[in-house]
């Protein structure tokens, strides 16, 4: 099989790379192929930052600029797209970029290994914002540092280093020129040959196509996890089939009963649509990982995952949420709890593909989602439980929970439902609902958490959900203003 060669754009002109074998990283490519050492391996893993380089593409005739971790980033996916390392960003006279001036200036760098990936993100950042003529405040420069880890300065100054770049001088990119140099890529993408190790469909048509063709292909989305199997694993795959070009896979569709989510779109996207619908869901989206995976990550991708802690499955099961299946025979739904069969095992035929996941709109429940994990951003769940309770003159008419981090497989907690379903909303039933929760599982124990933890976190859970339901908010740390405690 051969290889396409990949095509992007950086500093202005068109970089074009051969015989890049499909699993090779854009980390590895960038360091080893084009010398672009400034681009630092940390981890491996998209948890450090240390690898984090900007992305742009055309997004409804503007440039939507994205920053990413390029360790578990496949090359070949950036073909067709802009592309920015922290070398790229100084002006032709030598003067720094206001992400760079501003790091210096608020002393940001110590012993400088973080200092590229901080950069960049500070750089999307500005891209998206002062760029856009917005302000920054200090939240906005916390999400946008959640997926960078410092471990010798400290982030107060790089979080001053973020608000203090729009007091510099503004430098702006020329876009209407990247857009059509980008479109003048585009044309060359679009006349490719069909039949190359690593394939990106445009329509769902072609993608069903090529996945009955090739069965045995590696699906990818943004490869927030396939990424670690090529970087941690050490595996290697043949033929890679990626999803996220495809035009139907990309879309939010709003229907009156429901919220249609391409597999493709990001989680980042994703979970904004999700928070337009329940604002009370905005710190659980804030949390699920750094932004630059939720900026490459997919909802499909983490849905057909299918890992136990995967966060996005328990909220997407309390909701009720369904996803569609396709191959080239059309199309079938399903619970999305009814697609797993097992530890990363689900019902999905070789040649099918998951393409939509439908989210029922809000009706009036109360809902919330916590996540227990290690660290408060960027960190795996040892927990995650989402509960949605539809509550009519004091008794409990539905009852919906999912489960993550306590079996084989997101779940669903059938008996608690049941025990809620039909009885007055007090104290006594969520702590008798508590019981059963804490019943209902036989969680593994593992560097995250033993099975005892586990059990009784389920548990408390609920009561704190109770609380809450009563009005109480500083039982959750997401309510607390850390500074106005100092």
């Amino acid at each position: 099989m051969t290889t396409q060669t990949i095509r992007f754009i950086r500093r202005g002109q068109t970089v074009a790379l051969g015989n890049v074998p499909p699993d090779r990283t854009l980390l590895q490519a960038l360091r080893e192929d084009l010398g672009a050492c400034g681009t630092k391996e940390g981890c491996g893993e998209g948890d450090c930052g240390a690898c984090t380089v900007v992305l742009a593409e055309p997004e409804n005739g503007r440039l939507r600029f994205r920053a990413i971790n390029s360790c578990i980033r496949l090359a070949h996916s950036v073909n067709g797209m802009a592309l920015w390392t922290v070398e790229d960003l100084a002006q032709a006279d030598g003067s720094l970029h206001p992400a760079q001036e501003a790091m210096v200036q608020c002393h940001g760098s110590q012993c400088g290994f973080c200092t590229p990936g901080f950069v960049m993100s500070l750089f999307g950042m500005y891209q998206n914002s002062v760029c856009q003529g917005q302000a920054i405040s200090r939240s906005d420069a916390q999400e946008a540092l959640s997926g960078n880890l410092c471990r010798c300065t400290g982030y107060r100054p790089i979080l001053d280093a973020a608000q203090q770049m729009e007091q510099l001088p503004t430098v702006r990119i020329d876009e209407t020129a990247l857009l059509q140099h980008l479109e003048q890529l585009a044309l060359i993408r679009s006349a490719a040959e069909p039949d190359f190790a690593y394939k990106s469909p445009r329509s769902l048509d072609e993608l069903t196509a090529a996945r009955a063709a090739y069965p045995g292909a590696q699906i990818v989305a943004g490869c927030t996890d396939v990424g670690l199997w090529v970087t941690k694993m050490h595996k290697h795959f043949d033929r890679v089939l990626d999803v996220t070009q495809v035009a139907e896979l990309r879309q939010i569709e709003p229907h009156a009963n429901y919220l249609q989510i391409g597999a493709a779109v990001t989680l980042q996207d994703a979970y904004a649509a999700l928070v337009a619908d329940r604002p009370q869901l905005q710190n659980f989206a804030n949390r699920f990982a750094g932004l630059p995976v939720r900026n490459s990550g997919t909802l499909g991708g983490n849905v057909a995952n299918g890992s136990p802690i995967g966060d996005s499955m328990p909220l997407l099961i309390a909701l009720g949420a369904s996803v569609v299946l396709a191959n080239t025979h059309g199309t079938r739904e399903l619970p999305l709890e009814d697609l797993y069969t097992g530890y990363r095992t689900n019902v999905m035929g070789a040649d099918e593909v998951l393409a939509w996941i439908k989210v029922p709109r809000p009706n009036g429940d109360f809902m919330r989602v916590y996540k227990i994990s290690k660290r408060f951003d960027d960190d795996i769940s040892a927990v995650c439980l989402a509960i949605n309770l539809s509550i009519t003159d004091g008794n409990v008419t539905r009852a919906s929970i999912g489960a993550g981090g306590v079996a084989a497989t997101p779940v669903r907690a059938l008996q608690t439902e049941a025990a809620l379903a039909g009885q007055p909303w007090t104290l006594a039933t969520a702590q008798a609902a508590a019981a059963a929760l804490r019943a209902e599982f036989q969680p593994i124990s593992d560097m995250r958490a033993s099975a005892a933890y586990r059990n009784e976190v389920l548990g408390n859970l609920l009561q704190r959900f109770w609380l809450e339901s009563q009005g109480q908010t500083q039982i959750n740390l997401a309510h607390f203003d850390v500074e106005a405690c100092v």
